[in-house]
């Protein structure tokens, strides 16, 4: 699967984030503070993670069709895939 400049930048920003986070705890920033920063965190790498997902479902099941077999073990991959994330 190719992973579009979009999946990257999901990811820069959510490095972005976990920095904000440390540099929070190096300024013993209050910890109501940093724990939802740390929840933004999560939330973005959970939308990274779904769209992942969703991206290589479309092409997985794209390639499938063109091969005339069923698409339905890719999407059982992918259920699994996301039951796994949580």
């Amino acid at each position: 699967m190719e992973y579009n400049v979009t999946m990257k930048n999901r990811l820069r920003r959510v490095e972005g984030q976990v920095r904000g986070v440390l540099n929070m705890m190096e300024q013993e920033k209050d910890c109501r503070e940093v724990v939802t920063q740390l929840t933004a965190v999560r939330t973005a790498i959970d939308r990274a993670l779904g769209y992942v997902i969703a991206s290589n479902l479309e092409s997985c099941i794209r390639a499938e069709l063109e091969k005339g077999q069923s698409p339905e073990h890719v999407i059982k991959d992918a259920v699994e895939m996301l039951v796994k994330s949580r």
